[in-house]
């Protein structure tokens, strides 16, 4: 679901280990947001979306095309 979460990781050269840190979340579920398999309550894509700097519309909207 999130691949773009995955982009905008990677954007900034961050592992998602260094992302779960950020947001206080284990590697794993970095990973199941960014391969489909998992997905984030509310207030984490809030604060991911305000985080990478993109607009939480831009970040849903994207993410559903």
């Amino acid at each position: 679901m999130l691949t773009m979460l995955k982009n905008l990781r990677r954007e900034k050269r961050m592992t998602q280990g260094n992302l779960a840190k950020i947001f206080h979340i284990s590697q794993t579920s970095i990973s199941k947001y960014e391969n489909g398999e998992a997905v984030p309550d509310l207030e984490t894509v809030v604060r991911m979306a305000d985080f990478f700097g993109v607009s939480l519309d831009d970040f849903i909207i994207r993410e559903a095309k």
